[in-house]
């Protein structure tokens, strides 16, 4: 009988990867190699980014995955480059081509168009996407040919600026809320305008308050010496929450999921009720919600080793 070789013992680390993705990963691939480049033993990304698509995607390992869905929840900011005139079935240039139209537009008409979907608009989710229906995601029906109804999502483009238009290819720059797809918003554009449509290129530049400061490719990361002295620290990804400072005994009674009331105690603390990032010191202990009186609940704690 052949020995099983032991298994891999990988490392408890902590942290947020910047990381630039490349063209034809998907998340899950680049989280997998990312992961294996710091042979970390727990990690997780922030939102899904289509594998013909580039840009941030945040890498959470050990206890900054507990933050990420602040992330999944963010606003995020695009670069995209709309082809007018082809339509292809995925709505990007990974598929088949389905229509082609003539095109003829003003970038006055380009303009108004683009007014009618800025702020609150309702999307039709992609069939091409991996939303699941029946346990079973929409890319898997679409590719066996099975085209399923949807409902309609209500989203929020908050910005939406033409940056160029040299035909067909119109560049545009989208800011837009959570479960927005951007595949789609190309191919509603191109439809408006009567040309249909589909995405040349995308690339994410922001998701919440993290932007491309900082963002490392996959290469960078493996040809390191010290590839884990490229992760920022796990609050990266709190930088918009307000810091609060305890003391060495509130912060034990903190850790330990105690609610505390600190009107009376010598703390500084923001005038504004809401989430909080709390801190001994340099040390993150976790969230907190900062409530009325004064009172802070813990949220979501760092588990420390030592």
């Amino acid at each position: 009988m052949k020995p099983t070789s032991p298994k891999k013992v990988r490392d408890l680390v902590d942290g947020v990867l910047l990381l630039d993705k490349p063209v034809g990963f998907s998340s899950n691939d680049a989280l997998i190699k990312a992961k294996r480049i710091l042979n970390a033993k727990k990690a997780g990304h922030t939102g899904t980014l289509d594998p013909f698509a580039t840009g941030l995607l945040p890498l959470c390992f050990g206890e900054a995955t507990k933050f990420s869905q602040d992330l999944l929840e963010a606003d995020k900011t695009y670069e995209t480059t709309v082809h007018l005139g082809v339509t292809t079935d995925t709505g990007d240039t990974e598929g088949a081509v389905i229509d082609t139209r003539p095109v003829a537009v003003t970038l006055e008409q380009i303009e108004a168009v683009l007014a009618q979907f800025r702020g609150p608009i309702a999307q039709v989710p992609p069939m091409h996407s991996a939303l699941k229906r029946d346990g079973k995601p929409l890319y898997e029906y679409a590719r066996a040919g099975i085209t399923l109804e949807r409902e309609a999502r209500n989203v929020v483009i908050h910005e939406l600026k033409l940056v160029s238009y040299e035909a067909p290819f119109l560049k545009l720059v989208v800011t837009c809320s959570k479960g927005t797809y951007i595949r789609v918003l190309g191919q509603d554009i191109g439809e408006a305008l009567g040309t249909g449509a589909h995405l040349q290129a995308l690339r994410r530049t922001q998701v919440g308050a993290l932007t491309t400061a900082g963002m490392l490719t996959l290469e960078t990361l493996a040809e390191h010496a010290a590839p884990l002295s490229l992760l920022a620290p796990v609050d990266a990804l709190l930088s918009s929450f307000p810091a609060v400072q305890l003391t060495a005994e509130l912060a034990r009674r903190f850790l330990n999921g105690q609610r505390l009331a600190l009107g009376k105690e010598q703390i500084a603390l923001p005038a504004e009720q809401g989430r909080v990032r709390v801190y001994l010191d340099a040390k993150l202990l976790g969230t907190a919600q900062l409530g009325e009186y004064q009172i802070l609940a813990p949220e979501r704690l760092i588990a420390f080793t030592q």
